[in-house]
C-alpha cells in the first residue's frame, strides 16, 4: 500500500482526498454559517428565526439550497451569456481557492507554501471581477452601478488590509502562516509581546474585512433602496447561490485570517491546555459571530461615508503603523521589551 501511494496515481488520490476534505469542511460550514447568522439576527430582534425545518431549524439552510438548485436559471435578454454564468462560478472558485493555504493545526495545511499571505491577498482581490463581470454582463443599470461600487469598495479596502498584513510580516519575519503562528507561541503569547502592540490593527482589519466582502453597514453594493439589490438583482436559481456561496466563504476566511494573524491560531490562550485545531475553530466562529452581530446592530453608511473612511482615516492609520513598526521591528524597540516580560526577563 505504501509503495501504490509513492506512485504518481497514488500521489494524485492523495492530494484530490485532501482538496475535497477542505472543500468539503468549507461548505458544510457554509450551511450552519448562515443558519449562525439568521439566528443572531432573530435573536437581536427578539424574534425565532428558523426554527421549523428539521431540529431547532438546523436543516433550513439546505432547504433553501436545494430549491435556489431546482429553480430555473433565468439569463436576460440581451444579457452577455458565457460572460453572465462565468461571474458567479469565478466568485465562488476563487473564494474557496483562497483556502489551499491556510492551515488550522501545525502542518494541517493543503499547500505550506512560503507565500502563503501573498496568494490570499492575490485570491481576494480577484475576486472583485465577479462582481464587476456580473455587474456588467446583465445588460442593466442597476447591476452596473452596483458592480462599480463593489470594485470601488473593494480596492479602497483591501490597500488598508494589505498595510495591515505588511506590519505583521515585518514584526514576524515570514509570509507563511505557520511561521505567524510560531511567532506568537511563547508562555505567555495571548497577552505578550506579540499580540499587545498590533491591537490597534485589530480593529482596523476587522471593519476593513467587512467592507472587503461586502458586509453591513457597507453593503453599499447590494443597497435595496438605491440600486434594487445591486449587482445580483439579475440572477437567479445557481447562480444566484454562488454569489452569496463566495461571499459567505470569503467572510469565514477573514475570519480565519484575524485568527492566525493576531490571535494566535491554533494556539491555547489558556496556559496548560493543548493546543490544537478546535482552537483555530472556536476562534474563527466568535469572530464570525462579530461579523453576525454587527449586521444585527448597525445601520448602513452612506457611500461617501465609506469612501471616506477608507481613504482619509484607514489609510493614513495604517500607513503610520507601517512606519512604526518598521521602526519598531528594526531597532526592535517593543519587540524586544516584550519579548523579555513574556519570559519573566
Amino acid at each position: 500500500m505504501d509503495a501504490f501511494f509513492a506512485t504518481p496515481l497514488g500521489t494524485f488520490l492523495i492530494v484530490l482526498a485532501q482538496c475535497l476534505s477542505v472543500l468539503g469542511f468549507v461548505m458544510i460550514s457554509l450551511l450552519f454559517l448562515v443558519y449562525a447568522d439568521r439566528k443572531v439576527w432573530a435573536a437581536v430582534q427578539m424574534r425565532r428565526g428558523p426554527n421549523v425545518v428539521g431540529a431547532f431549524g438546523l436543516l433550513q439552510t439546505i432547504a433553501d439550497a436545494l430549491k435556489y438548485v431546482l429553480k430555473e436559471v433565468v439569463v436576460p435578454a440581451g444579457a452577455d451569456r458565457p460572460v453572465f454564468i462565468m461571474a458567479p462560478l469565478t466568485s465562488f472558485v476563487l473564494a474557496v481557492l483562497a483556502w489551499a493555504v491556510i492551515p488550522f493545526n501545525d502542518s494541517w495545511v493543503l499547500a505550506d507554501i512560503n507565500v502563503a499571505i501573498l496568494y490570499v491577498f492575490a485570491m481576494s482581490s480577484l475576486e472583485v471581477y465577479g462582481v464587476i463581470m456580473g455587474g456588467w454582463a446583465s445588460n442593466s443599470k442597476y447591476p452596473f452601478l452596483g458592480s462599480l461600487r463593489s470594485a470601488a469598495q473593494m480596492i479602497s479596502y483591501e490597500v488598508s488590509i494589505g498595510l495591515v498584513i505588511i506590519g505583521v510580516i515585518l514584526s514576524t519575519g515570514s509570509m507563511n502562516f505557520g511561521a505567524i503562528v510560531g511567532a506568537q507561541d511563547s508562555a505567555a503569547h495571548f497577552f505578550g509581546w506579540y499580540w499587545l502592540p498590533h491591537l490597534p490593527m485589530v480593529a482596523l482589519f476587522f471593519i476593513s474585512a467587512l467592507a472587503e466582502t461586502n458586509r453591513p453597514p457597507f453593503d453599499l453594493p447590494e443597497a435595496e433602496s438605491e440600486l434594487v439589490a445591486g449587482y445580483q438583482v439579475e440572477y437567479s436559481s445557481t447562480p444566484f447561490l454562488l454569489f452569496m456561496a463566495g461571499e459567505y466563504i470569503a467572510i469565514f476566511l477573514m475570519c480565519a485570517l484575524m485568527s492566525l494573524l493576531f490571535f494566535g491560531g491554533w494556539l491555547s490562550p489558556v496556559p496548560g491546555l493543548p493546543d490544537g485545531a478546535l482552537w483555530m475553530l472556536a476562534k474563527m466562529l466568535f469572530f464570525f459571530f462579530l461579523f453576525a452581530m454587527v449586521k444585527a446592530v448597525t445601520p448602513r453608511y452612506r457611500y461617501d461615508q465609506l469612501m471616506r473612511l477608507g481613504w482619509k482615516v484607514f489609510l493614513p492609520m495604517s500607513l503610520i503603523w507601517v512606519v512604526f513598526v518598521s521602526f519598531a521591528a528594526k531597532f526592535e524597540w517593543f519587540w524586544g521589551i516584550y519579548a523579555r516580560w513574556s519570559v519573566g526577563g
